[in-house]
């Protein structure tokens, strides 16, 4: 899908302010390359929306457009990032494309690339340097999903530095106030706690294992109070057959 209006050498400005295209912008992404692109990125997504279920000031999203400057012509040519957060927005989901100048000229928060054969040199470069330049993204990640390389950004002064890993090899990203890190083969979210931030389907299982696991403490101490309340019925009825009077001793 392209762009609905297109922005003419003619309707510039007299004082050359710039006159963006109005109408509506569809995302004009390429499929992902394999399932794995496709999991990862839903899986990003997933944990996130979970994780932050009783927000509602971001937006995250992935494979989808960004339109962010009629007149610069790499952005005729610019593909979407694979994942992506804004935050200080709203959770529109009716979005069919994230455009600049329509939500207060936010940019990305955080970027994150599932890289592939065709699209690495692009990612780690070409991408890279839009992402610095003129999102001024604070936060930038690529993960491959074959090889596990991973690497990010941080934003320093106008230049990205690379993001020193910690003992477990994860990276933070202060944007998300959350690590990024290789879990099984995908990369996840831990928290400040180092606690893998799960899916809502692991929560789910998590909570029932969580309930199955205070049942069976219930009924252990039921079983246990039930116990020693049969010995000492038994210990009453011992000492009673020795003639002593327990109730008397009381």
């Amino acid at each position: 899908m392209t762009i609905t209006q297109t922005l003419s050498p003619s309707h510039t400005h007299p004082n050359n302010e710039i006159i963006y295209p109005q109408g509506e912008f569809w995302s004009d992404e390429p499929p992902l390359e394999t399932n794995l692109h496709l999991t990862q990125i839903i899986l990003l997504i997933k944990c996130l929306e979970w994780l932050w279920q009783d927000r509602e000031d971001y937006f995250a999203t992935g494979n989808l457009t960004i339109y962010y400057s009629p007149n610069q012509k790499k952005s005729e040519f610019f593909r979407g990032p694979d994942f992506f957060v804004v935050l200080g927005t709203t959770r529109n989901e009716n979005r069919r494309s994230w455009v600049v100048w329509q939500e207060e000229g936010k940019y990305p928060n955080v970027i994150i690339e599932i890289l592939s054969d065709s699209t690495a040199k692009t990612d780690r470069e070409e991408k890279k340097q839009i992402y610095q330049d003129t999102f001024r993204t604070p936060d930038y990640f690529w993960f491959e999903p074959y090889s596990l390389e991973f690497k990010g950004y941080t934003l320093i002064r106008g230049k990205y530095q690379e993001i020193e890993a910690n003992e477990q090899g994860w990276l933070w990203s202060e944007e998300l106030d959350l690590y990024l890190g290789i879990y099984e083969s995908k990369l996840r979210y831990f928290t400040v706690d180092r606690e893998l931030v799960p899916t809502p389907e692991e929560a789910a299982i998590q909570q029932q294992q969580e309930k199955e696991y205070e049942r069976q403490q219930k009924e252990y101490e039921r079983e246990q109070k039930e116990l020693a309340l049969k010995k000492i019925e038994e210990l009453t009825a011992k000492l009673k057959e020795l003639g002593i009077n327990t109730e008397e001793n009381l």
